[in-house]
């Protein structure tokens, strides 16, 4: 998924399915909630919604409700006039107002105050706004598109958002589903980024990822979605020193390190604490815990143990003598485990 290209990349049906019903809303002169996890493409989906819409040469105005002050959100959408609160020097247009002939969308709706919510919903029902410091309504023809991760319908019933702007609002939604439930789209989105991060850096090909790679990132819940694993995607292709060789190491958190901010310096290293264990980060980034699946003792040992191998190899960018300090092994040791799996080239 690549906003720059106003693409979409992905072949599961949970996701095609999502997109084929903003399509078809697309052309109808209705308000659209587009609702899902931080970072599946909600914005991609208000976008074409414009681009499909007879309001496709209009004006696309965006307004990320949770970026402004409380105090500044209702000035920002309606307008003010000059002199209308501190710091008004002069007259402007809110985002209504730019919107007017287009499409205004409008992104993390649930952070809204009730009195921004009560002036937006006056907006929807007669087509007009208000500047404040003005008494006198201007006419707007606008559509509205708006976004959430919030569930409103539990806001409403619990007194956080205004069950007759809900009404208004919900004529179609739009449910973006979660990468982890999106069957066969990490490997699609992966290639694609890899692809674009290879080019961008200048490589000859794209020599694709290694099979540790792969299953790690297969095996990985993915809470930061579609924007999560672009992110994980181009640092590995950025990191990996060989463009001849599948990149085959992935660090999901960018932050993981022995020296990390905040760990207590004076504590031992040597003795973890129950809390500790509880806590402690693994080793290596890419899970290994969930690629075997347990119905054979002595099977699932030696495929765990060829997985810490090759995510080890992988890690010291193939370089055996620095795998094996890494896996506090002898060289010669590492050698003859390398052997008993195959693993040697």
């Amino acid at each position: 998924m690549e906003r720059d290209s106003h693409q979409f990349i992905g072949q599961s049906s949970a996701f095609l399915d999502a997109v084929e019903r903003a399509s078809r809303a697309a052309p109808l002169n209705r308000p659209v909630l587009v609702v899902g996890e931080r970072g599946t493409g909600k914005e991609l989906i208000a976008e074409r919604l414009h681009r499909l819409s007879s309001r496709w040469d209009g004006p696309l105005v965006t307004m990320n409700c949770a970026a402004l002050p409380e105090t500044l959100i209702e000035a920002e959408l309606f307008g003010h006039e000059a002199g209308a609160f501190t710091g008004a020097t002069r007259a402007r247009e809110g985002r209504f107002e730019e919107a007017d002939g287009g499409t205004l969308f409008l992104d993390e709706l649930g952070t809204l105050s009730m009195g921004a919510q009560e002036r937006l919903l006056r907006a929807v029902e007669y087509g007009e706004v208000t500047r404040i410091g003005s008494s006198r309504p201007v006419r707007v023809d606008v559509r509205i598109v708006a976004a959430t991760n919030e569930h409103l319908p539990n806001m409403v019933e619990a007194g956080k958002f205004r069950a007759d702007l809900l009404d208004r609002l919900c004529f179609e939604v739009v449910t973006l589903p979660p990468l982890r439930v999106r069957e066969g789209d990490v490997e699609v989105l992966s290639d694609y980024f890899g692809r674009r991060m290879a080019a961008e850096l200048g490589w000859d090909g794209w020599p694709g990822f290694g099979e540790v790679a792969r299953r790690a990132m297969e095996n990985y819940l993915w809470p930061g979605n579609v924007r999560e694993l672009r992110n994980v995607v181009e640092r590995a292709v950025y990191r990996w020193a060989d463009p001849s060789q599948p990149v085959d190491y992935i660090q999901f958190d960018p932050f993981e390190s022995p020296w990390r901010v905040g760990i207590a310096a004076a504590a031992p290293t040597n003795v973890p604490t129950s809390r500790d264990k509880e806590t402690a980060e693994p080793r290596y980034s890419t899970d290994l815990s969930q690629l075997v699946d347990v119905t054979d003792f002595r099977e699932a040992t030696e495929k765990y143990e060829k997985a810490v191998l090759e995510q080890a190899l992988a890690k010291c960018r193939y370089n055996q003598r620095q795998t094996a300090k890494a896996l506090n092994l002898s060289y010669d040791q590492l050698r003859h485990t390398l052997k008993k799996h195959d693993l040697l080239n």
